[in-house]
């Protein structure tokens, strides 16, 4: 991995071990943190509608328990040290992730390599994690937000697996079997998929050697595999414009109005960015100041930007009361207009580019975040931009930049979710 200009950057590492897994780290001066997290290239996107939320049945199996640890060991290991511990799966990766004190990252190298090579996946665990996953689904579908946003997902892809939500559904959930989950995890949870990524006060060839004892566990290090490349696609997914809705019984309407996106290799992704911010990044944004501020519409509102290796989706999301929806969704509609014919202003272009830098920096002050950074370029991106090259791609954007880019997503049809009290069209 280069840092943008061909040459390995000083203080940053990359190991290929047997079998294709990757270490990457960065030693950062002045700490007494490490995070650390192994990042697979597995998601939702993956999962056949047989498998739907096998991703994350499995990121939570893979916590109950391996030949060396019980799950309640797992929980004592980190929590004895200060240790902060978790996971998550988003629709193109899972990510099992710890911050310790730097002299206890021995430690939580061999519990994640524990739990990634040597978990039992019992069929009572199965069964016992099945009903907290149902749980989790039934918290989700009370939450106006998550709700909406899995309508909007679901009308742009339709009944494909970027569509479908990640937890899973009640029935595909219980469906799933002990035998499925366990051919997913062997499938997916090889070597070649997987990148180690360290930040703090970490010495990586320490590192490399904790990673090649703790992952070498029943042979899983063996053969000498090429990495698994990321996605990439040169034709964008199609989006299916149209209405969608759900009638709950909140007290706000929740709306998320949008269009196609961008890719995330599209170098339009930094102009977007600039625009993204002006338009609805902030308390000084177009759709904060007109929506709330200058109008009483709304207590929340913002804009978005999803980037996917083939797809991507830009909207505005809103929460209201009922009898505000209509002249909500006339304001938002007629500022994305506004922003595509007309662009936005030097001023708000300056303090968008200020904004997405201070962001950037201040994103990266702890070990957590310069791990993530790592991870994901590695694994996502293949490309680990420099600080400064980022820096310098935001400052490059132009006017022109944002008014282009802004014509092509806000002309686009239309995708609107809908959720709240009554019937909804």
């Amino acid at each position: 991995m280069t840092d943008g200009s061909g040459q390995v950057t000083s203080r940053i590492r990359r190991t290929l071990l047997p079998g294709g897994l990757r270490v990457i780290s960065e030693q950062l001066a002045g700490t007494r943190s490490a995070s650390i997290g192994v990042w697979v290239g597995v998601g939702s996107r993956d999962e056949s509608s047989s498998l739907h939320g096998c991703s994350h049945f499995l990121e939570h199996l893979l916590f109950k328990g391996t030949t060396e640890r019980s799950a309640l060991d797992i929980s004592v290991a980190l929590d004895s040290v200060g240790g902060e511990f978790n996971a998550f799966t988003a629709k193109e990766y899972t990510v099992f992730h710890a911050r310790v004190l730097d002299e206890d990252l021995p430690l939580a190298v061999d519990v994640l390599g524990d739990m990634i090579t040597n978990s039992r996946l019992t069929a009572e665990d199965v069964e016992a994690e099945r009903d907290v996953i149902l749980d989790e689904i039934a918290m989700h579908d009370d939450d106006p937000d998550d709700v909406v946003h899995n309508l909007f997902a679901a009308q742009a892809w339709g009944d494909s697996p970027l569509g479908r939500g990640i937890a899973g559904t009640v029935e595909s959930i219980t469906a799933l079997t002990r035998s499925q989950i366990a051919r997913f995890h062997k499938r997916h949870y090889r070597p070649a998929n997987m990148v180690v990524a360290a930040a703090g006060n970490v010495d990586h060839a320490a590192l490399v050697r904790q990673v090649r004892a703790a992952f070498g566990r029943n042979g899983f290090l063996a053969g000498n595999e090429t990495p698994v490349p990321p996605r990439r696609s040169d034709r964008g997914r199609r989006i299916t414009p149209g209405v969608i809705s759900a009638t709950r019984p909140f007290e706000q309407v929740n709306l998320v109005l949008g269009m196609a996106g961008l890719h995330r290799s599209d170098e339009r992704r930094f102009a977007l960015g600039v625009l993204n911010t002006a338009l609805g990044g902030g308390t000084s944004s177009r759709l904060f100041q007109e929506v709330r501020e200058v109008r009483g519409l709304a207590y929340s509102v913002f804009s978005f930007a999803s980037h996917h290796a083939d797809s991507g989706l830009v909207g505005v999301s809103v929460g209201c009361l009922p009898n505000k929806l209509d002249d909500v969704l006339a304001v938002v509609r007629a500022e994305l207009a506004k922003v595509a014919t007309e662009g936005i202003t030097a001023e708000e272009l300056t303090r968008g580019k200020g904004q997405l830098r201070g962001g950037l920096v201040l994103g990266l002050e702890d070990s957590g975040s310069r791990m993530s950074r790592l991870g994901k370029a590695e694994l996502v991106y293949d490309e680990l931009l420099s600080i400064d090259e980022v820096m310098a791609r935001v400052d490059a954007v132009t006017l022109e930049d944002v008014r282009a880019v802004a014509a092509a997503l806000f002309s686009q049809p239309e995708v609107l979710a809908i959720v709240g009290p009554g019937e909804r069209a």
